[in-house]
C-alpha cells in the first residue's frame, strides 16, 4: 500500500510540488525503483496504463496520459500542452482508497528522471552483465539521465558521446565525467558511439541516428527519444538484427514508435515479436539468451512510469515537510 497518505488519516490535504523540490528529493536510485515495482505490478494484473491521447491545439498538441495502480490505491493523470510555447508538464496524482487528489507535481524533472530510470531498468534486464562501455547519441537535459541511470545498474568505466553540436557534446562529456567520475569522451560520429556495449539514443531526429551496420554482436540498444511515428532514431535494419524488441507498451509503440511503424511495413519487423518491457521484468519473458544477442528497447514513455514516480515524490515532500498545501 502507498505511503502517501500520513499514518491514520483518512483523507489528507492535498500539496502541490515545485520543479525545484522535486530536483531536491527525487534521486535516480528511488526513480529505478519506482519504474522497476510499476513494471512488476503490471506484470501481474495489478497496475494498469492507458496510452497518450493527443488533440490539436493552437501551437501544436495538447497530451494526456493516465494510469492506476491497485495494490497502491493510487491513480494520476500526466497532461501537457505542447508546440511552439515550450513543454510544461504536469501531473495530478489521486488516492483511490477515498479518491481524493493527494497532490499536484510540476513534472520536467520528474519526467526527465523517469526517462532516463525506464532505460535503466531494461538495462538492468536486457543488457550484458559484463558491460562496461557505454555509446549516448544526443546531449540535450535528458541525455544526462540516460548514462546516470546505466550507470547506476551497470559497472561502466567509460562512455562517449555524440551529437551534432560538438560544443553541446563537448559541454555533456565535461558535465557527466565529473557527475558520474568516469571518463567520457566527445566523439565525432555517431558510429563511434556506437562501438559500446550498451548505446542510448535520445533525440528527436526524423531520421536514423544509429544503423544497424555499426552494431556488434552482444550489444544492447535503448532508443528513447522516439514518441511519435515521424521520428526514427535507429535504422530497419537495426530493428531486423535484434534478437530480442522490447517496448514499455505495444500498443502504443504501434502509433507511436516510428522506427517499428516503419519496420513493420517494409515486412522486416512483426508486432508479435515486440515484448512488453513489464514481461521481462516480471520474469514472464528473457530480456537475453546469450551475451552475442542484440538486444533492443523502444521507449515511449507511460503514465504508469509517471505515477510510480509520483508516489515516490508524494511520499518524500511529506517526509521532509516539503510542498504547499491546496486549500
Amino acid at each position: 500500500m502507498s505511503k502517501i497518505r500520513k499514518s491514520g488519516d483518512a483523507m489528507t490535504t492535498p500539496l502541490f510540488i515545485t520543479e525545484e523540490q522535486v530536483k531536491s528529493l527525487f534521486t535516480m536510485p528511488i526513480a529505478l525503483e519506482a519504474v522497476e515495482e510499476a513494471f512488476k505490478a503490471r506484470a501481474k494484473g495489478d497496475a494498469f496504463n492507458e496510452p497518450r491521447r493527443r488533440l490539436p491545439t493552437s501551437s501544436g498538441a495538447y497530451n494526456v496520459m493516465f494510469a492506476t495502480w491497485r495494490g497502491h490505491q493510487i491513480a494520476g493523470l500526466k497532461s501537457y500542452p505542447g508546440g511552439s510555447g515550450g513543454i510544461n508538464f504536469h501531473v495530478m496524482l489521486y488516492d483511490t482508497s477515498n479518491n481524493s487528489l493527494v497532490a499536484v507535481i510540476e513534472a520536467n524533472r520528474m519526467g526527465q528522471m523517469r526517462t532516463g530510470a525506464v532505460s535503466g531498468v531494461a538495462t538492468k534486464y536486457m543488457a550484458r552483465e559484463d558491460a562496461q562501455t557505454v555509446g549516448i547519441i544526443g546531449s540535450g537535459y535528458q541525455a544526462e539521465t540516460q548514462l546516470t541511470a546505466i550507470a547506476h545498474v551497470r559497472k561502466i568505466k567509460t562512455a562517449k558521446v555524440y551529437s551534432r553540436s560538438e560544443e553541446n557534446r563537448t559541454r555533456y562529456a565535461t558535465k557527466m565525467s565529473d557527475v558520474l567520475g568516469i571518463n567520457v569522451t566527445a566523439v565525432s560520429s555517431g558510429e563511434e558511439a556506437a562501438d559500446s556495449d550498451i548505446v542510448a539514443t535520445i533525440t528527436n531526429s526524423q531520421q536514423p541516428v544509429l544503423l544497424g551496420e555499426w552494431l556488434k554482436p552482444g550489444t544492447h540498444i535503448n532508443a528513447a527519444g522516439n514518441n511519435s511515428w515521424l521520428k526514427r532514431e535507429i535504422d530497419t535494419r537495426a530493428i531486423a538484427m535484434s534478437d530480442i524488441v522490447a517496448t514499455d507498451d505495444v500498443e502504443q509503440a504501434k502509433f507511436e514508435c516510428g522506427e517499428l511503424m516503419r519496420a513493420a511495413e517494409v515486412g522486416r519487423f512483426s508486432w508479435d515479436m515486440a515484448v512488453p518491457i513489464h514481461d521481462i521484468v516480471g520474469g514472464k519473458s528473457s530480456g537475453r539468451d546469450d551475451d552475442k544477442q542484440i538486444t533492443l528497447f523502444e521507449s515511449q514513455g507511460l503514465a504508469l512510469e509517471d505515477i510510480a514516480a509520483c508516489e515516490r515524490i508524494v511520499e518524500l515532500a511529506r517526509e521532509n515537510g516539503v510542498g504547499t498545501p491546496l486549500k
